[in-house]
């Protein structure tokens, strides 16, 4: 991965977001969009044998629903969790179409190989030791989203996924389809997102502002449907390990006040899991007041 380190910078602090090339990993990319659109041509009844059970995310199904009164996203979804190893349940994994876990697994080692690239990179942007941030993430847990939007005649009433920034450290976005969808919001407006094509779209994350304590920022993002055309996408999630703290990193509040809370990971999955998609709602209630 080429790098300019000043564009580099005013990316991860100004916007959150940017889009990775030359990134070695298209043909297992290429792979995993077959079988992801595979997936969801496949029968309901067929999808189903993934659905998710109550009160997990997990499988076939929708997104951070909280309450029966809440209005839905315009999208199907299927998460899985592929790292750690300890922590798979292949009754979610689909059996068909056939390559599908073989496919998966490896997808989400390559991308764990680039996230962890990432973060030396960053950890050198932020003028600490190149392992700072990859050791936070030695047992880090790894999620993949496979989104489905269908079109939808009144596509300007809906939206595919509300706006929200991720919870996670790092997520690496792969567009399926050449539909565009995704939005980004940038000085109180919404800028329309074009993927160049076999690139790695890369949003930084609510843990990694909370953790470079406001150095780099997450991004509020969207997804829009289109009138007429299906668009497919596939998020992958990168957090540390359920036996991390989130907060600020030590070596960056040794002259500087945290300006964010520390809590246990467990305890911060729980918040995460228990909130509906509301803007960076879950920043505001990390930030010290």
């Amino acid at each position: 991965m080429m790098t300019n380190w000043r564009n580099f910078m005013l990316l991860c602090r100004d916007w959150g977001f940017f889009q990775l090339i030359n990134h070695g990993e298209s043909e297992t990319i290429d792979a995993m969009k077959t079988v992801t659109e595979e997936f969801f041509k496949l029968p309901l009844e067929e999808k189903m044998k993934c659905a998710q059970l109550p009160n997990t995310i997990e499988g076939y199904g929708q997104a951070f629903v909280v309450s029966e009164e809440q209005k839905l996203d315009w999208g199907d979804m299927m998460f899985i969790l592929p790292l750690p190893i300890a922590l798979r349940n292949f009754r979610f994994w689909p059996q068909n179409p056939q390559s599908f876990r073989e496919t998966l697994e490896e997808y989400s080692n390559k991308l764990h190989g680039v996230s962890m690239k990432l973060f030396k990179l960053m950890s050198i942007n932020l003028g600490v030791e190149p392992e700072t941030i990859s050791k936070k993430f030695v047992n880090f847990t790894q999620g993949i989203r496979m989104n489905y939007y269908p079109p939808c005649p009144e596509a300007g009433k809906v939206l595919g996924l509300a706006p929200h920034s991720d919870a996670t450290g790092l997520t690496l976005l792969v567009q399926v389809n050449e539909v565009q969808g995704l939005q980004i919001r940038k000085n109180s407006k919404w800028v329309p997102i074009k993927p160049i094509h076999g690139s790695i779209i890369v949003n930084i994350g609510d843990v990694m502002e909370i953790m470079s304590n406001g150095e780099y920022r997450s991004i509020e993002h969207r997804a829009v449907v289109n009138f007429e055309k299906e668009r497919l996408s596939i998020a992958a999630f990168h957090n540390p390990g359920l036996e991390a703290m989130i907060g600020p990193m030590a070596e960056l509040v040794k002259e500087k006040t945290p300006k964010y809370k520390t809590i246990d990971a467990q305890d911060y999955v729980k918040l995460v899991i228990n909130s509906k998609l509301d803007g960076k709602s879950l920043i505001d209630h990390m930030k010290i007041q």
